[in-house]
């Protein structure tokens, strides 16, 4: 019997803690040959993967082991960036002979799990495809060590990174629903007045107007920025802009195709031919339908336009249009030989990422502090993951204790919404239970 089953890491309310929060129990429902940990951590500033990684080691080993176990995988590996060397020997001395370290280039977007996949396997995941079809499960480090932890405590507390312009970059744990105003004080609060927050990371992440916002499970770090930083200014650009200047100024170089990580593994995705859509007002489906396949890492429009447009926008504009008209290009061309002969030399090195986003003058570290920062009051959001928001489990004046349920998901004809439940991270007395959030203070 494995040493965790999927229903232990469901009641633990177990997901993907480095993305958008998809339920772990069903991704190991399946059948795999390999389990790779994605470590590769690749948002410029972030060290908190790497830090879990080097703290946790043995949690994160053994929750790699329990995934192998669950989808009967004979394989498991590590990506990790192969500038981390201490990592990297701490991590081949503890390793069993079924798991091995693949270093990574310090390149973007590493931690793509497409680019993950190919990198260390060799194989390419078709389009609008899983790992699963081709034989592997990804995780990220901290989901490794949530599983590892599963039969004993759920997922009540969180690691993030602050970064940026603050006193002291840090990872932090926190209490699950605490405010991200509370964990950038903690990193000594702020170096400049007009404290901006981009939370996820400069590349994939969004402008955070609301700065006691709640930390949920996904939640990987906060870069603090002044209002003056490119990046900044780059978020507050509204659609009708990225239009009017897109439609005047793309010259269609095509270098934003030419680096797209998604069109270097041989999926049919143009990013120049749709910003070419925005001259026919996005008549033409055969110019947009490739944006089904963006993964919005962000790369054409930091990185890769030498104009500074928004390809990434403009492609992301089109994908959501054509979800909500229900289109999806059924047989899409796929040319899986396109990365042998393109991927490794077009990517994007993190040196000069770092420097083009005007992001040297930060401090790039960011070491853990391990204990658990105190909190008060906190915020236990009802949806932290995929899926359908839980159902409150809890009222106004019940006591609870860390770990206790406060909400599930709902149940349709005898079966469980696809999600996972949350749980008090603070012992204290719900105080309010409103717009989805189930308020806790200690008392």
């Amino acid at each position: 019997m494995p040493s965790v089953v999927v229903e232990a890491i469901r009641e633990a309310g177990v997901v993907g803690a480095g993305g958008a929060g998809f339920p772990t129990h069903v991704k190991f429902a399946g059948k795999a040959d390999t389990v790779l940990i994605n470590a590769a951590e690749c948002e410029p500033l972030l060290h908190k993967d790497k830090e879990v990684l080097r703290e946790y080691v043995d949690g994160v080993i053994e929750g790699t082991v329990a995934g192998m176990e669950l989808v009967g995988a004979g394989r498991g590996a590590i990506g990790i960036k192969e500038k981390y060397v201490q990592v990297i020997d701490l991590l081949r001395k503890k390793l069993p002979k079924s798991i091995d370290v693949a270093p990574l280039r310090d390149a973007y977007p590493a931690g793509d799990e497409f680019i993950l996949v190919y990198d260390v396997l060799g194989r390419v995941i078709p389009p609008g495809g899983i790992p699963l079809a081709v034989g592997a499960v990804v995780m990220n480090v901290e989901t490794a060590l949530n599983i590892a932890q599963a039969n004993a405590r759920p997922v009540t507390e969180k690691f993030l990174s602050i970064a940026g312009a603050v006193a002291e970059p840090v990872t932090l744990r926190v209490p699950v629903g605490l405010t991200l105003r509370e964990c950038v004080e903690a990193a000594g609060g702020p170096t400049v007045p007009d404290a901006n927050y981009i939370v996820g990371g400069v590349m994939m992440g969004y402008l955070e107007k609301n700065h006691d916002a709640l930390v949920d499970k996904t939640t990987g770090g906060v870069v603090v920025l002044p209002d003056d930083h490119i990046v900044v200014r780059r978020r507050r650009q509204d659609w009708q802009t990225i239009v009017r200047i897109g439609r005047s100024a793309c010259d269609q170089c095509s270098f934003c195709t030419e680096l797209c990580p998604r069109w270097l593994l041989g999926h049919p995705i143009e990013p120049h031919r749709a910003m070419r859509s925005l001259e026919f007002n996005l008549v033409g489906e055969s110019n947009v339908i490739g944006t089904a396949y963006c993964c919005e890492c962000n790369l054409c429009s930091l990185y890769s336009c030498p104009e500074d447009l928004d390809p990434k926008n403009v492609c992301t504009q089109n994908k959501r249009r054509l979800a909500q008209e229900g289109r999806r290009w059924t047989d899409p061309p796929f040319n899986p030989r396109r990365p042998e002969l393109h991927l490794e030399n077009r990517k994007a090195p993190m040196a000069r990422l770092m420097h083009k986003l005007g992001l040297t003058q930060f401090w790039n570290v960011g070491p853990l502090v391990d204990s658990v920062l105190p909190a008060d009051r906190v915020g236990v959001k009802l949806k932290q993951h995929i899926g359908a928001p839980c159902e409150p489990m809890v009222q106004p004046g019940q006591r609870v204790h860390v770990g206790e349920v406060v909400g599930r998901p709902p149940v349709k004809d005898g079966k469980p919404a696809l999600g996972a439940p949350v749980h008090a991270s603070l012992d204290g007395v719900v105080v309010e239970v409103a717009d989805g959030v189930v308020w806790i203070e200690r008392q």
